[in-house]
């Protein structure tokens, strides 16, 4: 008879392999930041994560902003347009592979749970939960292939995927470019806080220029 806390230390420790697993690939994919072909890499590194890849372009990402300040808009385009791009992947992946890699991409990341509650709110809110979830650290290709399981008008997607992504790279490139390497700390540890508050200005001065006008 299987012992009850067996499956305790067996969920554990598949838990600890991930965790180490993810802890590595962040790490290599860290490494790159001074590359010669960095700027390919960071591309690839966003292109992949919205539909497969279980590390976002964040840490590279940052790490560029840092070392190459004066090519912020450049780095914020590039990852923006590359994931974007990469979205259609996914989409592509919830559209008609669902079943096969689709489900073991998720399963994988231990992503089927946040996958399952993101359809039920989608069925609600459709475009603007994939551009307000584009904007919060919910895996975006939980997003993209919940999209494409749920066929979402592709046209639709991709404006709110631009929406979505292109807010928070360039935001990221704003504080960098204004606020230097003392803000890194704060926003690794705050970037949900900070993208939020930053939408919510933008919503409020909309709000505002529709009172007035």
């Amino acid at each position: 008879m299987t012992h009850p806390s067996s499956h305790s230390v067996s969920g554990e420790s598949l838990l600890g392999k991930r965790l180490l697993m993810l802890q590595r690939t962040y790490n290599w994919i860290l490494s790159f930041a001074n590359h010669p072909y960095a700027i390919w890499i960071l591309a690839a590194v966003s292109f992949a994560e919205s539909s497969f890849f279980p590390i976002p372009p964040d840490p590279l990402y940052i790490a560029m902003l840092l070392a190459r300040r004066e090519k912020s808009w450049w780095l914020a385009t590039i990852c923006t347009v590359s994931s974007v791009v990469g979205g259609w992947l996914g989409y592509a992946i919830g559209y008609g592979l669902y079943e096969t890699i689709g489900e073991f991409i998720l399963q994988t990341y231990g992503l089927q749970t946040a996958f399952d509650r993101f359809q039920h709110s989608f069925n609600e809110w459709g475009f603007w939960i994939v551009a307000l979830k584009g904007l919060t650290p919910i895996p975006y290709k939980v997003v993209t292939i919940a999209c494409g399981v749920t066929g979402l008008d592709f046209t639709s997607f991709t404006i709110a995927s631009i929406i979505a992504r292109g807010f928070r790279f360039f935001l990221i490139a704003a504080l960098f470019w204004y606020f230097g390497p003392p803000i890194k700390g704060y926003i690794e540890k705050n970037l949900t806080l900070v993208t939020l508050m930053a939408l919510g200005a933008l919503l409020g001065g909309f709000g505002i220029l529709y009172a007035l006008g």
